[in-house]
């Protein structure tokens, strides 16, 4: 894989006594997650997988109450917009807004949540967006980052001042 520039370059590796060339390649999946250092690829894939899921569950399910809902989606659809996202973290309003879409058209598999406003049916459902899920995810590894409850030195990650307030 390429990184940095645009020029084509041939690898080769002695195997054996002969030389074999290695091919080139644009992105790797490793572990689900699609690394082109690029999160956009990703989020196009996960948004993909998501909504053939939810076509699934609309073709399956007649009607769907908020419960159902909730157990559906919790269990089949958000797991696809969130796996691995600490990896391919969206940061782009492209990317975020690409996620959003799908949880947007989830929550109008509840009947009489159809002709409701997003922000009505996430309250009726008791769901957040993905973009303040993914911000209460940072900001509790932070914490657990701060106060030493990862095994991770937190020195690595932030400077700290003495101020006189205790965590």
């Amino acid at each position: 894989m390429h990184i940095g520039h645009q020029i084509n370059t041939e690898y080769k590796m002695e195997d054996s006594w002969k030389t074999v060339q290695l091919m080139a390649i644009k992105e790797e999946k490793d572990l689900g997650i699609m690394d082109n250092l690029k999160p956009s690829l990703q989020c196009t894939k996960s948004s993909d997988k998501a909504m053939s899921v939810m076509r699934l569950i609309k073709r399956n399910f007649k009607s769907i109450d908020i419960e159902e809902f909730n157990l559906l989606y919790k269990a089949y659809i958000r797991l696809h917009l969130e796996y691995c996202i600490q990896v391919w973290s969206s940061y782009l309003r492209k990317d975020i807004e690409c996620l959003e879409r799908v949880q947007r058209r989830a929550t109008k598999l509840v009947g009489f949540l159809k002709k409701k406003p997003y922000a009505e049916r996430l309250k009726a459902s008791q769901l957040t967006t993905l973009e303040k899920r993914q911000l209460r995810g940072d900001l509790i590894e932070t914490y657990k980052i701060v106060t030493n409850k990862e095994n991770i030195d937190s020195a690595q990650f932030f400077d700290f001042t003495n101020t006189g307030h205790d965590l």
